[in-house]
C-alpha cells in the first residue's frame, strides 16, 4: 500500500475546503453555543431538586459535580419552559456546526507523530475526549428527546457525566487553541476564495506535526467544488433548517406544525380542552378505568393527622382555585398556559395536619405501575405556592385519562415529570436526600 493512501499522510486529505480559518470560525460558533447548552442542561438537572429526595435524583453519585444545586424556584412560572426549550433547540441547531468542525479537523486525528511537545500531547488528549464526548452527548440527547431510550443505563446519569467530560475537554482545548483560532479569524488576504491555503502561506501546512496553524490545510488540494464561504453557508443553512423543524414545539399555532424533528411522543390528544401534548397515556403505564372509577379511587393524604382518604367528590367540595400554567418536559416540548382548576397543595397539607405557615415538602405517588418518577418529591416552596394545585379540571373540563384523571399535580416552573398524573397518595413531611424511595 502506498503512503499516499494512508490517513497519516498529509496528502491523503485533499479537500480544499479544509483550512485553519474555516475550522476556527466553526470552533468559535461552538464556543458561543455550547456553554449555553451546558448551562441550561445544569439548570434542567437543578429543576428536578435532586438533593431533596432519592426519588428525584437520577445521578446519586454525582459528588462535587452537584455542588452548584439550589432549590428550584416557582417564579417565573415559564422558567423551565424557557431553559429546557433553549437547551434542546440550541443543541439540535448546533449539530451541523459540530459535524462540520469534526470533519474539518480529521487530518489532525491521524497526524504522525501524535505529539512532539507537552502542549501538543495535552491537545491530543483533549481532542479524544472532545470528539468522543461531543458525539456521545449529542447522540444521547437526540435519542432521548425522541423517546428512544437505547441506553445501557440511566440516560440521566450517562448524559450528566458525558456532558462534564465533554465540557472539561472543551475547556482544555480552548485554553490551548483559542489564541491561534483568533489569529486565524483575523487573518486577511490569505488564499483565493475558492481554494485552500497554500503551503507557502503557512509553513506548518505540509507537516501536521510541526505546527497547529496549518494542520487541517491540504498541501495538495483537489479541484474545488465549492468555496469555503459556500461551505459555511451550507452549514448555516443546515442549522437554520434544524431550528425551523425543532423550535415549533415550544410554541402554539402554525409554528407547532413545523416541528417535524422535535419530540412527538404520543399523538396529540385531539381537539378540545384536553387537546395538548402528552408523553404517556394511561394505557401505556397500566392505569385502568376500573381503578380510577368514582366508587374505587381514593386519595390518601398522610401527615400529622394520620391518613385522610378523599374521593374525587370530596376534593371537588373543597375550595377550588384556578392557575394558568404550561407543561414543559425534559424532551424540549412545552405547551402554552393551560387553565387548571383544583385544590391548592397547601390546603391539602392543612387537611393532613400541618398548620398554616409551616407547609412541608410532599412525596407524591402515582397509580402508574413502574418507571422513573412514579413517585416524585416537591419542595416546601413549591407546595406553598398558591398556583400549585391538585388539578381536577383543565380548560373548563374534567381531566381526561391521559392527562391524569382523576387528579394530577400541577406546579409552576416544574419539569413535566414532577407534575405527577393519576395521583394516589401524598405524604406531607420534611424530606431528606437520605430518604429511601424507589426509582
Amino acid at each position: 500500500m502506498r503512503d499516499l493512501t494512508l490517513p497519516s499522510s498529509p496528502t491523503f486529505w485533499r479537500s480544499p475546503v479544509r483550512g485553519t480559518r474555516f475550522t476556527s470560525l466553526l470552533g468559535l460558533a461552538l464556543l458561543v453555543g455550547i456553554p449555553v447548552v451546558f448551562a441550561t442542561g445544569l439548570l434542567s438537572y437543578a429543576a428536578y431538586n435532586p438533593d431533596l429526595s432519592p426519588v428525584n435524583d437520577q445521578t446519586p453519585d454525582k459528588g462535587l459535580l452537584g455542588g452548584y444545586l439550589f432549590p428550584w424556584p416557582t417564579d417565573p412560572h415559564w422558567l423551565y419552559r424557557l431553559t429546557q426549550g433553549v437547551h434542546v433547540t440550541l443543541g439540535i441547531t448546533l449539530v451541523p456546526v459540530l459535524l462540520a468542525k469534526l470533519w474539518s479537523v480529521i487530518p489532525r486525528l491521524f497526524a504522525v507523530p501524535p505529539a512532539r511537545t507537552l502542549a501538543r500531547a495535552l491537545e491530543r488528549l483533549s481532542l479524544l475526549a472532545l470528539v468522543g464526548g461531543g458525539l456521545f452527548v449529542f447522540a444521547t440527547g437526540i435519542l432521548n428527546i425522541q423517546l428512544d431510550y437505547l441506553f445501557p443505563g440511566s440516560f440521566y446519569r450517562l448524559h450528566f457525566y458525558g456532558a462534564w467530560v465533554f465540557v472539561a475537554a472543551l475547556a482544555l482545548h480552548v485554553a490551548l487553541r483559542l489564541p491561534a483560532a483568533l489569529r486565524a479569524v483575523r487573518r486577511r488576504g490569505g488564499p483565493p476564495e475558492g481554494g485552500a491555503d497554500s503551503g507557502a502561506s503557512d509553513p506548518g501546512a505540509s507537516d501536521p506535526g510541526a505546527s497547529d496553524a496549518g494542520a487541517s490545510d491540504a498541501p495538495r488540494p483537489a479541484a474545488p467544488t465549492t468555496s469555503r464561504r459556500g461551505a459555511l453557508w451550507f452549514v448555516g443553512a443546515g442549522s437554520l433548517l434544524l431550528l425551523g423543524t425543532t423550535a415549533g414545539r415550544s410554541f402554539d399555532g402554525p409554528l407547532r406544525a413545523t416541528a417535524l424533528l422535535a419530540p412527538h411522543g404520543w399523538a396529540e390528544p385531539g381537539d378540545g380542552p384536553g387537546g395538548f401534548q402528552i408523553n404517556k397515556t394511561a394505557a401505556s403505564v397500566g392505569v385502568t378505568p376500573e381503578e380510577t372509577a368514582a366508587e374505587v379511587w381514593r386519595l390518601a393524604l398522610v401527615g400529622p393527622a394520620g391518613t385522610v382518604r378523599l374521593s374525587r367528590s370530596d376534593l371537588a367540595a373543597l375550595p377550588q382555585h384556578t392557575a394558568a400554567l404550561p407543561i414543559a418536559c425534559v424532551e424540549g416540548w412545552s405547551t402554552s398556559d393551560q387553565r387548571w382548576r383544583g385544590v391548592r397543595l397547601r390546603d391539602l397539607a392543612g387537611l393532613a395536619g400541618h398548620e398554616e405557615g409551616s407547609v412541608p415538602d410532599v412525596l407524591v405517588t402515582s397509580l402508574q405501575r413502574s418507571g422513573a418518577f412514579r413517585r416524585a418529591a416537591l419542595r416546601a416552596n413549591q407546595v406553598a405556592d398558591p398556583r400549585s394545585l391538585l388539578a381536577l379540571e383543565v380548560n373548563g373540563a374534567p381531566l381526561t385519562p391521559d392527562h391524569g384523571f382523576p387528579a394530577r399535580v400541577i406546579v409552576p416552573a416544574a419539569p413535566g415529570v414532577l407534575n405527577t398524573k393519576w395521583v394516589a397518595r401524598m405524604e406531607f413531611r420534611q424530606l431528606s436526600a437520605r430518604d429511601g424511595g424507589d426509582r
